[in-house]
């Protein structure tokens, strides 16, 4: 399973969001923070804006949906041009309709915990998803401190994702940096969210290829990633 790396344009000027996403070439994703003000106390882009995206860059769209209701609204955010829809399981009503009404629309489903919910309850969940993503900061805001905390979840989700054979994704995203990133591998994340990491770097692309030789080198070092080989 390869390491992928996915900078969040959040961290990025949004008077050239054209021009950003293409400064970090050979990104596997560009993250896409969609924040409605009310779950979270932040506000940012819309579906107007993913579709521009979209149309602007070759690389695939990581859509992070912090927002109420995204029962009612990420099945547009695969027709606005996402290749991967995360929404937040506190906020879904029918987590596993949701998953598999964005798989039946062309794009991968991946579910959201927050810090303080634990993965244990979902375990039940996995088989419906592409990816989980495992938050490493309160979500809502780009530039917060890694929460070390989360470290211990982050192992106990890929125990859960090995003991069911699953070929799941394992995101983290918020506090990623040079400093975090291969502690988070070696706890067993395999798709890292990078903000000011990347957009912060006066050469993004290279921060892309830094990170990810970083986060690569810990990987291979890892417990985790060693049975899983030997186990495949």
């Amino acid at each position: 399973m390869p390491v992928q790396i996915s900078p969040s344009i959040l961290s990025a000027d949004f008077a050239r969001l054209a021009d950003e996403a293409r400064a970090v070439d050979g990104a596997d994703w560009l993250h896409v923070d969609v924040m409605d003000n009310h779950f979270v106390p932040n506000l940012t882009l819309g579906v107007p804006v993913v579709e521009s995206l979209a149309r602007a860059t070759d690389t695939p769209l990581d859509l992070h949906l912090m927002i109420e209701d995204p029962d009612r609204w990420a099945p547009g955010y695969v027709e606005a041009g996402a290749s991967s829809v995360t929404f937040h399981v506190e906020a879904a009503a029918a987590p596993v309709r949701l998953a598999r009404e964005i798989r039946a629309k062309g794009a991968r489903a991946a579910m959201a915990l927050k810090p303080a919910t634990p993965i244990e309850p979902y375990e039940d969940l996995l088989p419906e998803l592409d990816m989980l993503l495992v938050m490493t900061v309160e979500p809502g805001f780009g530039g917060q401190a890694f929460l070390d905390i989360m470290l211990p979840k982050i192992r106990r989700t890929r125990e859960l994702i090995a003991r069911h054979g699953l070929e799941l994704w394992l995101q983290v995203d918020g506090g990623v940096s040079a400093d975090t990133i291969e502690r988070c591998a070696d706890a067993g994340a395999d798709v890292f969210v990078a903000g000011s990491a990347v957009y912060g770097a006066s050469d993004p692309a290279e921060a892309v290829r830094a990170l990810r030789a970083q986060a690569e080198s810990a990987t291979a070092k890892a417990s985790w990633a060693c049975t899983h080989q030997h186990g495949a």
